[in-house]
């Protein structure tokens, strides 16, 4: 297994991991599948800000991927970021979301990002632990805020701080 950057052409296998969560978890609140052509312009998107989309491989089969985005629009937000991480239904449980994270923890710091945001199901008790396991911190849950499969469903939001910078104008540790 090798964690690398996505590219086009790799679109393919990142769009039925996206739609097996839509159909299948509560990890994404949409209810409408995408095409290669939805995740080939988020992936666009995501190359113009300068953010990485990553995916785990073995040989040429997408096993997993993340990425992160602006968490707010507003310029005093800039140096935090949202993430969001899925790994293929068979190959959940293997260490990939931790591997992924890792890997986009590192890009987020070198990137000069001050916190990242996870924003989780809160009955997502398994993704909550993946994420404790990496150092964050549940900051916050949002009662009944979304629903999917005819049910409420409950945002908690965990963080990690990226570097101890006390100037939001420096860059590094």
């Amino acid at each position: 297994m090798q964690i690398r950057d996505a590219d086009l052409a790799d679109i393919p296998g990142i769009t039925p991991i996206y739609n097996d969560a839509v159909v299948n978890t509560t990890a994404i609140w949409n209810d409408t599948q995408v095409d290669d052509k939805n995740r080939q312009d988020w992936f666009a998107a995501r190359r113009q800000s300068g953010y990485p989309v990553l995916i785990a491989v073995e040989g040429d089969k997408v096993l997993g991927y993340a990425s992160f985005g602006d968490w707010r629009a507003f310029d005093g937000y800039r140096h935090t970021v949202e993430h969001s991480v899925y790994v293929h239904k068979d190959h959940r449980g293997q260490g990939l979301g931790v591997a992924l994270m890792e890997a986009l923890i590192a890009r987020a710091r070198a990137l000069g990002k001050h916190v990242m945001v996870a924003g989780i199901d809160a009955s997502n008790t398994g993704s909550i632990a993946l994420h404790e396991k990496l150092g964050f911190t549940q900051v916050g849950h949002l009662q009944q805020v979304g629903t999917k499969f005819g049910k409420w469903l409950d945002l908690a939001f965990l963080q990690l701080t990226l570097d101890e910078r006390s100037d939001p104008d420096r860059t590094g540790a």
